[in-house]
């Protein structure tokens, strides 16, 4: 790992390089934001026009960077540092944890690789656990959370925007303060469907 930005330091693993998303990145970015089966389970409809992939980019990372901390990564190949995913902690209370990643590399174990590394330097920043959603539809995510080391925690539905329509999330957390039995209740709490699954 190298500090190459005091908020959003670049990261580094065998494949993979983590860094700052920047204007050169526009084209890359709508790559990944375009694909409709790459954004089924995302919060947010596919890009349509690059305009719409600059306006992501100056709303979710331009704006991320001006703070103390900014967890919010392009995931690039080391062989061409051209973004293939992104990935990304919150700095809210939920420590939410997310990611995205071109289906071209779906399966190599990508985002696995990639989470590890930002986990070991969200815990070394004091980071106190990480909270990670997916619609109970979407396996893949949460067998990426699973081996990431995150266990499930329950089951809630809410109803999604900008999409509108009602989803049960899974939630997972992964403490990284030590204290395994603490769980973020802020879902459960604010969900009127809330629930417990079994076997997950």
């Amino acid at each position: 790992m190298k500090n190459c930005n005091k908020n959003t330091p670049t990261l580094e693993t065998e494949r993979l390089i983590l860094r700052k998303f920047t204007n050169r990145d526009i084209g890359a970015l709508f790559e990944i934001l375009q694909d409709e089966e790459v954004n089924t389970y995302l919060p947010w409809f596919p890009a349509k026009t690059l305009e719409d992939a600059e306006l992501f980019f100056k709303t979710h990372y331009e704006c991320v960077y001006e703070h103390p901390r900014g967890y919010a990564y392009a995931v690039c190949l080391k062989t061409d540092d051209k973004p293939i995913g992104y990935i990304k902690i919150e700095t809210g209370d939920s420590y939410d944890f997310g990611y995205g990643l071109k289906k071209e590399f779906w399966g190599r174990g990508i985002m696995t690789e990639a989470g590890s590394i930002l986990l070991k330097q969200a815990k070394a920043d004091g980071i106190p656990y990480v909270t990670a959603t997916h619609d109970r539809k979407n396996f893949r995510s949460g067998a990426v959370m699973k081996r990431l080391g995150m266990t499930y925690r329950y089951s809630y539905e809410e109803q999604w925007q900008p999409k509108n329509f009602p989803v049960i999330f899974r939630m997972y957390q992964l403490n990284l303060n030590g204290k395994r039995d603490e769980t973020y209740k802020k879902y459960w709490e604010n969900a009127s469907v809330r629930f417990i699954e079994t076997n997950i």
